[in-house]
């Protein structure tokens, strides 16, 4: 069985800061992608990894 609490942040939870590079090369962090409102984000695990 899978402990879902042990995946990752949960929904309300703060994500640590990040330094990532998105499909077209731009660097991302955290700070970059928050708005007023804050920011959703989703990750999606591709089948290739």
């Amino acid at each position: 069985m899978v402990d879902i609490q042990r995946l990752g942040p949960q929904v309300g939870e703060r994500v640590p800061d990040f330094n990532l590079v998105d499909q077209t090369g731009n660097r991302l962090t955290l700070k970059s992608v928050l708005g007023p409102k804050g920011a959703l984000l989703v990750f999606v695990r591709s089948a290739d990894w």
